[in-house]
């Protein structure tokens, strides 16, 4: 029986065969081609890897496509899910994706009188429009309450102090007088409408369209109530409460300083009214406190001179600063009266003490899609009110001989 041939393999000794010994040069030769194939394994399994991840990547890019819209911000991410509930109710009136939402306290909601409250975005871009706009609101103090009312208690009186030695008798002094005053809350709504055309055009910004229209309604009505709301079924202006003479003021009435000619300035000193007025207020007041009267009256009184020829009036150093009359900021409020016979024309006052506007944060809408054929209604409210909180915070000035 023959043995078979048996051949080794380059670079191996031959079974049972003395190994040879290997010189230095081939010892590296052989290490560098086992290194070199290590390598070309690893790059081969490394481009495996990227192409799979590369693979995973440009799928979701691909689910996400179609869903991919501008983020307005980083900080409006959370809100998202909660404007795109709010906008597929606005244009359809779907409200699967309202009920479909956990939402929490300060985010949109189903309310109980019919409708959805405003999404956060939206109702803080008509919060913002309104306190541009209308001019007490932003001057005043205003507070939001949960209930149908917001009661302000003033303290008119300082409790009574006396000076005393070691052996005299304490005597009793009286109390501070406590103040209550109530501010009810009324409802205040509008009622834009769009085609529902207009509304399938996906390019349309209908939460930027309707915060624009609610707010310039809400804060027309809102200028208006602060200054002559007469309190019924609206906020009870400060221009609405009994005048007197400041000389004879009293809780409960506003003061007021004649100019001492009927229906405009005295012709021979008219600065001499207005600085009358200034220090018919209470130093407490003056250091806060704010001109307030419209576009006519401010022309008629930036004319005026003190005695050394000095304007009275200076406009604003900077952008958005107000100008100023006698060192203290005037705000334009178009709702005030025209410089008239027996008009109030002029108030000033420290108006964060002097009114108080009491508000509901949330704005609530509702969609009618039926009402108003081809168009749609969307039917805005909310509620508000406002009153005067301290009666002596506040004088005006009355174009009149007495």
């Amino acid at each position: 029986m023959t043995n078979p041939e048996t051949k080794a393999r380059a670079g191996a000794d031959l079974p049972g065969a003395q190994a040879a010994p290997l010189s230095a040069a081939a010892e590296v030769k052989t290490a560098l081609a086992g290194l070199m194939q290590d390598l070309t394994r690893f790059q081969a399994e490394m481009k495996q890897q990227l192409q799979a991840n590369d693979e995973r990547l440009t799928m979701l890019d691909r689910k996400t496509a179609f869903a991919r819209r501008p983020a307005l911000s980083a900080a409006m991410e959370a809100e998202a899910p909660h404007q795109k509930a709010f906008d597929a109710y606005v244009r359809s009136g779907d409200e699967a994706l309202l009920r479909g939402l956990e939402l929490e306290s300060k985010s949109l909601a189903v309310n109980s009188d019919g409708g959805y409250l405003v999404d956060p975005k939206t109702s803080d871009m008509i919060r913002s429009t309104m306190a541009s706009t209308s001019s007490i609101r932003s001057i005043a103090t205003v507070v939001n309450v949960d209930a149908s009312s917001y009661d302000v208690l003033i303290d008119r009186n300082n409790a009574d102090v006396t000076w005393t030695t070691e052996a005299d008798e304490v005597s009793e002094t009286t109390a501070p007088q406590i103040e209550r005053i109530s501010i009810p809350l009324h409802e205040l709504s509008a009622l834009p409408k769009a085609s529902q055309r207009l509304l399938d055009d996906s390019a349309f910004d209908i939460e930027g369209w309707l915060a624009g229209r609610i707010a310039a309604k809400f804060a027309m009505a809102e200028a208006e109530a602060f200054v002559n709301g007469n309190g019924g079924i609206k906020p009870r202006g400060f221009l609405n409460h009994p005048k007197v003479a400041n000389g004879t003021w009293s809780w409960g009435n506003l003061g007021y300083i004649a100019t001492g000619t009927g229906g405009d300035f005295d012709s021979v000193s008219p600065a001499d009214a207005i600085i009358e007025l200034v220090y018919s207020l209470d130093a407490e007041y003056r250091a806060n406190a704010t001109f307030v009267m419209n576009s006519k009256t401010a022309g008629a009184v930036r004319k005026m001179k003190d005695a050394d020829g000095r304007f009275l009036w200076s406009d604003g150093l900077a952008a958005g600063e107000p100008a100023r009359l006698m060192g203290y900021p005037v705000l334009i409020a178009e709702n005030m009266p025209d410089i008239g016979g027996g008009a109030f024309a002029i108030a000033f006052g420290d108006f964060s003490a002097g009114y108080t506007i009491a508000e509901r944060p949330d704005l609530r809408i509702l969609r009618d899609p039926f009402s108003a054929k081809p168009h749609v209604l969307f039917y805005a409210t909310k509620r508000v009110g406002g009153d005067v909180s301290d009666f002596a915070a506040i004088k005006l000035l009355k174009f009149g001989v007495a």
